[in-house]
């Protein structure tokens, strides 16, 4: 499942290429139909992520209800997209440059590109642009023939199409993708755990490590509970336990308070470092610009203990083990994370 660096790069690209233009909005496969008819037509004023969610708004509140913290203007609809294992959004026309590393940032930024952000591990073929020769990203990647006609006919399973002059993005296979009301995204934020990368709560750290500390679940379910911290996934809660050398099943009410605080500020980095490149580089030796750019080229040599079952710890030698949590996969290890 995407990750919450990826929604937040995905409401940054929409945020460059599409956030002030009135959009054309259908839906192609016609599942969306009767949301995208409220949408068609409208302005895309903000794009905002919050966790794993993307709020796109259109238009603007003249009652100013329902603040999605971060976003530029109150919107009057949203469009609410949750990407689950499958989801992705299709970028086609203009899709501009984020930053630094990755396959958006390393090609040159032509003028005609096409870039899959968000679903699964599965990669595509580059575009001739050089896509061959960058790193293959799990969240996002160039798809075949970004100089085809524009724009380019849906193809398989497209939920909702919007359409700006120079740039459309196709989503297909998000569990959530529904229009809702200012009200209605003010919910959301309401029941969301705290995301270092959103301004809607005065002290998030300490919301954290309280909502830890007061369950005696462990804390490795802890971690993937959206309503306790919102964005993290099977990857990073993996390596942050690991990085803070805690035992996944340790009950959060005797998680200490510091290693929570920790945890938080380790979080906070490993999150904007995501944002910034593209990609979860999170092996604490992975410190001078070689090491990550062969990490960002193997996806192997990205992670200490995710993925890694059956193979010798990085820190300790001890075997790293994968097993059940919650119905979620968890990789650990037995040896340095007591």
């Amino acid at each position: 499942m995407p990750e919450g660096h990826t929604v937040h790069r995905i409401a940054r690209q929409f945020d460059a290429d599409l956030v002030g233009h009135r959009l054309a909005v259908s839906s192609p496969q016609g599942r969306f139909a009767e949301g995208a008819a409220l949408l068609d037509g409208a302005e895309l004023t903000t794009s905002a992520a919050l966790g794993k969610h993307l709020f796109l708004g259109f238009g603007s509140d003249p009652d100013g209800r329902g603040v999605l913290p971060g976003a530029a203007v109150v919107a009057e609809r949203w469009l609410h997209v949750h990407l689950g294992l499958y989801g992705a959004w299709d970028f086609h026309g203009r899709v501009s440059p984020l930053g630094d590393g990755g396959p958006v940032a390393s090609l040159g930024a032509p003028r005609r590109r096409a870039v899959r952000m968000g679903e699964g591990e599965r990669a595509l073929p580059g575009d001739g642009g050089g896509g061959a020769e960058v790193a293959e990203e799990p969240e996002e990647r160039l798809l075949e023939e970004p100089d085809a006609p524009f724009p380019p006919a849906p193809v398989g399973q497209v939920r909702v199409r919007l359409a700006a002059p120079e740039t459309v993005a196709d989503l297909r296979g998000a569990i959530t993708c529904e229009v809702l009301t200012p009200d209605d995204v003010a919910g959301i934020v309401a029941k969301a755990g705290p995301d270092p990368r959103v301004d809607a709560w005065p002290d998030p750290q300490g919301r954290f490590v309280e909502a830890v500390r007061r369950r005696k679940v462990a804390v490795g379910q802890l971690l993937m509970d959206q309503a306790v911290v919102s964005g993290i996934g099977n990857i990073y809660r993996a390596e942050l336990l690991f990085r803070a050398h805690l035992e996944p099943h340790t009950p959060g009410a005797q998680v200490p308070a510091e290693v929570l605080e920790g945890l938080w500020q380790d979080w906070v980095a490993l999150l904007d470092d995501g944002v910034r490149v593209g990609a979860m580089l999170t092996r604490e030796d992975l410190a001078d610009e070689a090491a990550r750019a062969a990490a960002l080229a193997d996806p192997t040599l990205r992670h200490a203990v995710y993925g890694r079952a059956g193979e010798p710890c990085l820190r300790c030698g001890a075997m790293v083990l994968r097993e059940d949590m919650a119905t979620r996969t968890l990789y650990w290890c037995p040896g340095c994370q007591v």
